[in-house]
């Protein structure tokens, strides 16, 4: 069972270090490219790749909050201490993301403007998005006590659906413009801006690609899954299949159920497709660490997984910031590249040396502090 567990988190992680590497490549091309390189087919594909980071790392927060829910519950832990430990962590995340609003402030003024401090950046996401899950499985358990598991992946499918289906009408027809902007933002992501903008992450659509990663491992967790792990990712990855199938078709659908339809940012339909595409890749990532390459020797993504957010929150200062390693909006696709793979290798050494010095910091100060041997 150990090993078994191993391997879980091992392709969770390099879940998430394909995440890392797709994002780093998105705000690197993204933030050095000329405008002449700008229109060329190689950007618009890098820029496709970075239509993947944010759902995997939402998605991969929903299965972690599982895992993490899974393991109290096996220690007997009642649900409210549960909520109480899921929820404060969803806290911790989402003062982080305001600590980074603020960091990025700093080193942008005096050019940066105040309302920066409020935009809803993927750290709030993920840290809003973990108390909701929170409170939903603490009203699941508290609700149906005999058969939490079940009631709590029922619980989850209806707040997936809600928040989905919800979010045309709040971008739209249904926006809460009695409220102040810094909190429609979080509904819609309206930011300073007339219209809601789509590069931001408000509670509408992006949380709810962490409920489905919250579902998805309730169910990787279930007792038949852990019997048959690779039988349960197959399932996994020919659903995502199904499910592409389906948000396609309704696409081409004759009728439409809303006054104002936007496929590529608040439809439901490109929701499922891009859960579909999600648990697809959650397949490639198992077979790819249990059969493949994943784990022959040292794994760079499994070891960028484990450090995530330190690499997020260190690369931007070098891609977008005042530290930017290469000259922004003037490099050749060539140029771009050099820096995306100094930039690779650069937070993959930050990442090593996190998980290699983590607890030792004593001993350091230690090291540091000791007096030099005399001289024979």
């Amino acid at each position: 069972m150990a090993g078994s567990t191993q391997s879980r988190l091992s392709y969770i992680d390099w879940m998430r270090g394909l995440a890392c590497l797709l994002m780093f490549q998105t705000h690197c091309y993204d933030a050095w490219l000329s405008p002449e390189a700008r229109q060329t087919e190689f950007f618009k594909w890098s820029q496709l790749g970075g239509t993947f980071p944010a759902p995997l790392f939402l998605f991969l927060a929903g299965i972690s909050f599982a895992l993490v829910t899974d393991k109290l519950r096996e220690r007997g832990a009642p649900p409210a201490q549960i909520a109480r430990t899921t929820i404060r962590r969803g806290a911790e995340i989402y003062a982080l993301g305001l600590l980074f609003r603020l960091q990025e402030y700093a080193l942008g003024f005096p050019w940066a403007p105040w309302t920066d401090l409020a935009r809803v950046d993927i750290l709030n996401m993920i840290g809003l998005s973990m108390v909701l899950m929170g409170l939903v499985c603490w009203a699941a358990a508290v609700s149906r006590p005999q058969s939490i598991r079940a009631a709590s992946v029922l619980s989850v499918a209806v707040a997936t659906a809600a928040i989905a289906l919800l979010t045309p009408p709040l971008w739209t027809t249904w926006r809460p413009g009695w409220l102040p902007w810094p909190l429609e933002s979080y509904i819609n992501g309206l930011h300073i801006f007339r219209e809601p903008q789509p590069w931001l992450f408000p509670i509408f659509p992006w949380a709810a690609f962490a409920f489905v990663g919250l579902a998805a491992g309730f169910l990787l967790l279930s007792a038949w899954s852990r019997l048959h792990e690779a039988s349960s990712a197959a399932l996994a990855g020919l659903s995502g299949v199904a499910i592409v199938a389906v948000g396609y078709w309704l696409d081409h659908q004759p009728f439409q159920l809303y006054a104002v339809y936007d496929y590529w940012h608040t439809s439901p339909n490109f929701f499922l497709v891009r859960v579909g595409i999600l648990l697809v890749i959650l397949l490639g990532s198992y077979a790819w660490c249990r059969w493949g390459a994943g784990q022959w020797g040292f794994s760079p993504l499994i070891q960028l997984g484990k450090t995530s957010l330190l690499v997020y929150w260190v690369h931007i200062a070098f891609v977008y910031g005042r530290f930017s390693i290469l000259t922004k909006g003037k490099m050749s696709i060539m140029g771009a590249t050099g820096g995306l793979v100094t930039i690779f290798l650069a937070m993959l050494l930050l990442s090593i040396a996190r998980t290699r010095f983590k607890g030792r910091g004593a001993e350091l100060f230690a090291f540091f502090r000791r007096p030099a041997l005399p001289k024979s």
